[in-house]
């Protein structure tokens, strides 16, 4: 194993897991309370692996919603993952790497992983960037299947508040480390239309808040800054 595969396992393994495991704890729990059985719960993290889409997942089934329903609103809901892929790829790609491992290394980007390895990246080997990522992603996703099942065994013993809490752990962690990596003019201004807009369209539009809120103030934070950029 390469050095990239277990510097990415190590970094993973701290508060990145720490935060994403209460999550999936979280999710287990939820999951429990609406019947659904341990297998299809841990199948849910095993191939989704994103909490927004489970969450979706287990409210819609929870409602009884039609299955083809729900399997057409989990993946709108990964449709975030595509701009996050073209991005990071390029950064990961080296001549060594075959498409198959690019291939698999899309799978299993996520917002943590993506953070992590926008940030390591340039610093490290070209060749040792895809192990890295790979390293960091694998390690949080089998956090993320054992959490889901331990959620799921102890449901009995939560107060409801706590699983809730548990699941709301990750929206605020993925706030705080993308605040982090705020380094560019371009980044704070993202960040600041996403908060702007996004509560704006809730009033308007909440099941459209959140797609709404990040492209448009993503559009305007990047309009802003190229003008910004020829007037400077």
């Amino acid at each position: 194993m390469s050095s990239g595969y277990r510097l990415g396992a190590h970094e993973a393994l701290g508060t990145p897991a720490a935060v994403l495991a209460a999550g999936y704890v979280g999710y287990g729990a939820l999951s429990a309370d609406i019947g659904l059985s341990v297998w299809s719960t841990l199948l849910s993290t095993i191939v989704i692996w994103a909490l927004p889409g489970q969450l979706i997942l287990v409210e819609m089934s929870s409602s009884g919603a039609p299955l083809i329903a729900i399997l057409l609103a989990v993946s709108f809901s990964a449709v975030r993952f595509l701009p996050m892929t073209v991005s990071l790829l390029p950064a990961l790609r080296a001549p060594a790497h075959g498409r198959g491992k690019e291939y698999f290394a899309a799978h299993l980007i996520a917002m943590t992983g993506w953070v992590a390895a926008m940030r390591r990246a340039p610093d490290l080997p070209e060749v040792e960037r895809l192990p890295y990522f790979v390293g960091f992603a694998l390690a949080l996703w089998l956090v993320s299947i054992a959490a889901t099942g331990a959620g799921y065994l102890i449901a009995g013993t939560l107060p409801p508040v706590s699983k809730s809490a548990f699941v709301f752990m990750n929206p605020l962690y993925f706030l705080l480390i993308m605040l982090g990596d705020a380094r560019t003019r371009l980044m704070v201004m993202s960040l600041a239309g996403g908060a702007i807009f996004g509560p704006l369209f809730h009033l308007l539009a909440p099941q459209w808040s959140v797609l709404a809120g990040g492209l448009i103030g993503g559009s305007v934070a990047f309009a802003l800054h190229r003008i910004a950029s020829r007037n400077g």
